[in-house]
């Protein structure tokens, strides 16, 4: 195909006039083509240079050689030059010759058009006869040869890579700002668009639009625009990327990998590996190091990280020629340990697609670089295999690495299971000897698998405090904290004895008076009101439970760890050795861990304490507490006389948080003797089992009395005298209680050497309360109660008796309604607190019981009461007469202080129900 051809230059007058027209034009050029050309062919000398060149000057103007696009998807490649004066000796002419290429159309044998750059085929004057010959090839000018071109790239080196980034993105989006190249020769700048076009695959450079000189920047086209220093500046305007080559070069970094390897290429002479390269950076940059070419860090990492996706589709040649690359530093070494993360990441992730596929002696290399550079830089340890290194790189590497991987593993800073275990491996490897690090690494790891996050003061660990309720001091001479009990009303309302029948418990849902107290009279901390927020154990409000070792899902094993515990026996004879301490330094969290950690304990012998834990957390054996402790204890292997710490480590297992019931205790210490409990500290374990049990545990008092027999000589004060309160709860009601109740239990209460605890008191003083109400009464019993003042007693006995028992008894039995009014009736004024207790059940108890009994059993009431004595029936019926009751409790309790006197005529109160009667 021939292409049409423009001359323009400035002519004498002629059939299309005269000045600036088209001298010379192919026959078929439409006039619209022409007027567009017109747009694109202009040219504007230099303001710097002379304005009357001679012969030489006009061979130093610049070349406007340009490659534009039309508006018909055409393409119109021009060459326009400086030729001084017109045919009328005006000066300013200059002469263009264009060549139109239809849209798709290329130039003969598909040159680039940059290749006809100052090409003998382009004219500086009009044909003869104003008809253009046709031409079949453009020769290319030495100007821009392979030799050419490199020696420019070597010393524009320091540019290459910035031009090449800002073209890339040209490149993608066209739409993008234009390129302006500033140069003192336009024919530099014709040499940076052949290395544009080198770079750039073949498509694009055929499409890449240019121009190798204007004056004025801001009305070029064309996507790289030549221009001199002395054209007009476009450095501030956004529009364009300014790359000025006549001055100083930018010191920034270009973070474009793939212009970095192009820049390396070009300076390495190597532009045929360029050859419709895409533009990405992997590839070709593979290709470069492949043929010997050094690159970058960015560009090492594009070419690992391509060659791991394509490993299976290079050739081998080009495989084994890139891994070696890959594993030589910018000086040759080998193995390299430079590099950022990124690369060592990506030529490990080549590694272990390599490693298996290609024989070792390629990649043995590799893997001595990955492994050198991640111990030395504390990356991550790659898992080579026996077979990744040849026997010349293992030697070197462990005479290279051994200090550092021995610095690794007993780096404390690191997490045992992380890269110490990795580096072990390593060592391992390497044959490096680290067998006296690993008694200490063990011990990390043991301590970071039972580790558990701080938990709440709440929620103390068992290893604290073994089972021992709120308030216990080990530092006391008794054991407990200071302070009475803050409460002798359990959190779920129940009371208890030690008796069997009904009169030794009260029922759930009954309240105390304290609870229905609204005058705030009684303290918070006291019997008469109990904390409504204590944390309860096993029904009872003193006491504060370890956490539950199945509460909290134990965490798998690192798989790492498994491994090392199966391949590396002098590991796991240490870790399981350190397990086996901290097992029996806190058997529950250690039972947590192996839960769900996978551990083969059963590959190691010995370890009593861990197998009894590995037993624990393992559910299938489940059953009653004690068959599991005897489990528990089968499965250490070792008789607890032998190694008496198994027995605490069972028992802190099966009751992980929690005491023994006064039963279990009891057989526990039964079943084994008192000696083994003394050696195995579990001794205090027991006692605080009576100390600290729930007041509905009837087997409390008789584990009292076998605890006294078993430690009488080794019981502090303390415990001796909480000990003999509840054998005494437990005699009440039976034939041993013997007399003195009242005070028996508060002269043994006051005789220890430090407060009894909260559970004793409640217990004791609840039995005592019932034994009191139930009957039959010795006098003295009633007259120490009401001369004792003690309110927490005071408290029970009035609580006991707002209970439905005594209600109940009070509504059936009318011989037990005269038992109670004597008892509440008697020794007024011997103390205020009596009075106020007696005084309450008269008006919250007996009073609403007796106005709602019938007629007959009145009666019987009266009739017992006469047997008594005149007096007390006298009393009785007045205290029972309608309206009377206030002035005989008056006259008996005397008015409470601060009381105002009541609005209605002998009423403490109004009557229920509204004043309805």
């Amino acid at each position: 195909m021939t292409l049409a051809q423009l001359h323009y230059t400035s002519a004498p007058p002629g059939p299309d006039g005269s000045g600036f027209r088209f001298t010379a034009v192919s026959t078929g050029v439409p006039q619209g083509l022409l007027r567009e050309a017109e747009q694109l062919i202009g040219y504007e000398p230099p303001r710097d240079f002379p304005a009357r060149p001679d012969a030489v000057q006009l061979k130093s103007f610049p070349r406007a050689f340009s490659f534009s696009e039309l508006a018909d998807g055409g393409r119109l490649l021009s060459r326009a030059v400086y030729t001084g004066s017109d045919y009328s000796g005006r000066w300013g002419n200059f002469h263009a010759h264009a060549l139109h290429l239809p849209a798709g159309a290329r130039l003969p044998e598909g040159a680039l058009p940059i290749t006809a750059w100052e090409s003998p085929r382009w004219a500086d004057t009009t044909p003869p006869g104003g008809h253009p010959e046709p031409i079949d090839r453009f020769e290319p000018s030495g100007l821009i040869s392979r030799d050419s071109l490199v020696a420019f790239a070597v010393s524009r080196s320091d540019r290459l890579a910035a031009f090449f980034a800002d073209l890339r993105v040209l490149a993608t989006d066209p739409g993008t700002r234009q390129l302006v190249l500033v140069e003192h020769d336009s024919a530099d700048v014709a040499r940076w668009i052949a290395l544009a076009c080198t770079v750039l695959p073949r498509e694009q450079a055929h499409r890449l639009t240019f121009t190798t000189y204007t004056r004025r920047p801001q009305q070029a086209r064309q996507q790289i625009v030549g221009a001199l220093p002395s054209s007009e500046s476009v450095a501030h305007d956004h529009r364009y990327r300014v790359h000025d080559c006549t001055g100083r070069a930018l010191s920034e970094p270009v973070a474009d990998a793939w212009a970095d390897v192009c820049a390396r290429i070009w300076c390495a002479g190597r532009p045929e590996l360029f050859l419709d390269a895409p533009t990405e950076a992997g590839p070709l940059a593979v290709d470069a190091l492949a043929a010997g070419i050094e690159l970058g860090t960015d560009g090492r990492t594009a070419a690992a990280r391509w060659a791991a996706e394509q490993a299976g589709t290079l050739p081998y040649a080009t495989l084994a020629e890139l891994v070696g690359a890959l594993s030589t530093d910018s000086t040759g070494g080998t193995p390299a340990y430079s590099g950022t993360d990124g690369e060592q990441a990506a030529l490990a992730a080549l590694l272990a697609r390599l490693e298996g596929q290609t024989p070792t002696a390629v990649t043995a290399p590799l893997a001595a670089r990955v492994l050198a550079s991640a111990v030395l830089s504390g990356g991550t340890v790659p898992a080579l295999r026996a077979g990744s290194l040849t026997p010349a790189a293992q030697a070197g590497l462990a005479r290279e690495l051994a200090p550092a991987l021995r610095s690794g593993i007993a780096d404390l800073r690191e997490p045992g299971a992380g890269r110490p275990l990795s580096l072990l491996r390593i060592a391992d490897l390497l044959d490096i000897d680290c067998q006296d690090l690993i008694p200490e690494l063990a011990g990390r790891l043991a301590t970071a698998l039972v580790a558990e996050p701080p938990t709440d003061p709440a929620n103390r660990s068992l290893a604290d405090t073994v089972a021992h309720p709120a308030g216990y001091d080990p530092s006391g001479p008794v054991g407990y904290g200071p302070g009475r009990p803050a409460s002798l009303h359990p959190a779920d309302g129940t009371g208890g004895g030690a008796s069997g029948d009904a009169w030794d418990r009260t029922p759930a849902g009954s309240t105390g008076r304290a609870a229905a107290d609204p005058s705030g009279r009684y303290p918070a901390n006291s019997l008469r009101s109990p904390s409504a927020d204590a944390p309860a154990r096993s029904g009872h409000p003193s006491y504060q439970s370890a956490p539950d070792a199945s509460a909290r899902p134990a965490a798998p094993c690192p798989p790492a760890l498994l491994d090392a515990v199966h391949e590396h026996p002098t590991l796991r004879l240490a870790l399981f050795g350190s397990l086996n301490a901290l097992a029996a330094a806190d058997p529950p969290a250690v039972a947590r861990t192996l839960a769900g950690a996978g551990l083969p304990v059963h590959l190691q012998p010995g370890n009593p304490h861990l197998r009894m834990c590995a037993l624990a957390g393992d559910t299938s054996g489940s059953g009653v507490r004690l068959k599991r402790f005897h489990e528990v204890l089968r499965a250490a292997g070792v008789s607890p006389h032998a190694d008496t710490t198994v027995l605490s480590t069972a028992l802190r297992l099966v009751w992980s948080g929690e005491l023994p019931t006064a039963e279990e205790a009891s057989r526990l210490l039964n079943e084994l003797g008192s000696d083994i409990h003394r050696s195995a500290g579990t001794r205090d374990l027991l006692i605080d089992a009576a100390l600290a049990a729930p007041p509905d545990d009837r087997d409390v008092p008789a584990l009292a009395v076998e605890l006294l027999t078993a430690f009488s000589a080794e019981l502090r004060p303390g415990q001796r005298a909480a000990l003999l309160l509840l054998e005494l709860a437990g005699l009440l009601g039976t034939d041993g209680e013997g007399d003195n109740w009242v005070t028996r239990v508060l002269q043994l209460r006051d005789s220890a050497t430090g407060p009894v605890p909260d559970t004793v008191t409640e217990r004791v003083f609840s039995t005592l309360a019932w034994r009191l109400l139930k009957g039959p009464t010795p006098e003295s019993e009633l007259y120490a109660l009401a001369r004792s003042a003690e309110p927490w007693l005071l408290a029970a006995y009035e609580k006991a008796g707002r209970s439905d028992q005594v209600g109940d008894r009070l509504r059936t039995v009318p011989s037990y309604v005269a038992r109670c009014f004597c008892a509440w009736s008697a020794y007024p004024g011997s103390q205020p607190a009596w009075d106020e207790t007696r005084s309450a059940l008269l008006t919250k108890v007996l009073r609403p019981i007796v106005r709602a009994l019938p007629a007959e059993d009145v009666a019987a009431v009266e009739q017992t009461l006469g047997h008594v004595g005149r007096g007390m029936l006298d009393a009785f019926r007045t205290w029972n007469r309608p309206g009377a009751l206030g002035r005989l409790a008056g006259r008996i309790s005397g008015r409470r202080r601060g009381e105002q006197s009541p609005s209605r005529h002998g009423d403490i109160e109004p009557p229920p129900d509204g004043g309805r009667r």
